[in-house]
């Protein structure tokens, strides 16, 4: 019975090529949306044509509390932001796994031609004591 639970506790590990970005709490977006053109055929009034054109992959943010990880992350959207990533050069596969607090693999999801959008750090304020998070968000070109 316990291969069929769901996973109810996991956290996400993404992989980049070589560089492995760690563990983090949340994962959104992981998605795929196909764009449909509607077409009317003159003399048939009963019903719209819907005709699939292209896949749509929305971006991928995925948060955590600040870990000796970050750097990493820093590392890499550096890379990508001096010329590392242009026209196709440089980009990377990546891979999540969402696992079991056990380490178990409940599913994974190859990414293809992943570049950084966004890092958002935490907000510092010492009137609010809470756990310092930071956000990744990152484009795909869609599934491997």
């Amino acid at each position: 019975m316990a291969d069929t639970d769901p996973a109810v506790s996991v956290c996400f590990v993404v992989q980049l090529d070589d560089i492995g970005l760690g563990a983090f709490n949340s994962c959104e977006g992981l998605g795929v949306e196909v764009v449909i053109e509607q077409r009317e055929e003159g003399g048939n009034n009963g019903f719209v044509w819907q005709l699939p054109t292209r896949a749509k992959y929305p971006n991928i943010k995925l948060s955590r509390p600040l870990t000796a990880d970050t750097a990493k992350v820093a590392q890499w959207f550096g890379k990508a932001t001096t010329g590392g990533v242009r026209r196709g050069q440089g980009r990377k596969t990546g891979l999540i796994q969402a696992m079991t607090l056990d380490g178990r693999v409940v599913a994974q999801w190859g990414l293809l031609d992943v570049v950084p959008v966004r890092w958002t750090g935490p907000s510092l304020n010492p009137d609010s004591p809470k756990v310092a998070t930071e956000t990744v968000e990152i484009a795909h070109h869609g599934f491997i």
